[in-house]
């Protein structure tokens, strides 16, 4: 009986300690959504049809992702908010996400929010890891191809990709998660930690006018 009590207590700890740990990872991410936003510059942010904002709108901005791409290494604006580097936002409409995005990932960040892994969107080639916390990334795994995904940097430029598939890659699968021309990933691990499950996507051209220059 001492034994069933004890068994019964550490469940009831483990799970309050996974709903704590799900309530702050909501309101970490909410309140840097809300710093992040702020930031970012809403009158170059597309429309559903506008044009890429023109090169006269965009002192001090990065290049458009077309000339981005030419370069070996293009970079991404980075802001510092609230002692922590963002380089944009991710939109999962599907799923009713909208969560900032860490520059450089490790355990710690992935408390607050998703990060990016590699890449970057001017190369076409991002991919951001998020935790499996159920206002971050839990429910990816969910998507079908044609679910639309979105990406605004902190310059306003809004990326528009589709789902392509999804896959699940073992958590020592580096070479497997980079492989394959996608324009962005997204993962995270499964319940029990043993692996990861990915979502990739690709730009859609006709929501992405500037592709038609490249």
């Amino acid at each position: 009986m001492a034994l069933g009590l004890l068994l019964t207590a550490a469940a009831l700890f483990l799970t309050g300690y996974n709903l704590w740990g799900e309530y702050q990872a909501a309101r970490n991410a909410n309140e840097a959504l809300a710093l992040v936003t702020e930031v970012i510059p809403t009158e170059y942010v597309w429309e559903e049809s506008a044009p890429y904002p023109e090169a006269e709108n965009m002192e001090e901005q990065p290049e458009a992702p077309q000339e981005s791409a030419q370069n070996s290494e293009p970079e991404m604006t980075v802001r510092m908010i609230d002692g922590q580097e963002y380089i944009g936002v991710v939109e999962i409409p599907t799923l009713s996400l909208k969560l900032p995005v860490i520059s450089e990932w490790n355990e710690e960040r992935l408390k607050i929010a998703p990060c990016r892994y590699i890449g970057s969107v001017y190369t076409r080639d991002l991919i951001i890891s998020g935790h499996s916390y159920k206002n971050h990334f839990r429910y990816i795994r969910k998507l079908v191809p044609g679910d639309p995904v979105m990406f605004t940097d902190m310059e306003g430029n809004r990326f528009v990709y589709e789902v392509s598939g999804t896959e699940v890659i073992d958590t020592q699968g580096v070479e497997e998660m980079v492989a394959g021309e996608w324009d962005l990933t997204l993962f995270t691990c499964t319940y029990n930690g043993s692996a990861r499950h990915t979502v990739r996507c690709k730009l859609v051209p006709e929501e992405n006018p500037w592709m038609e220059e490249q």
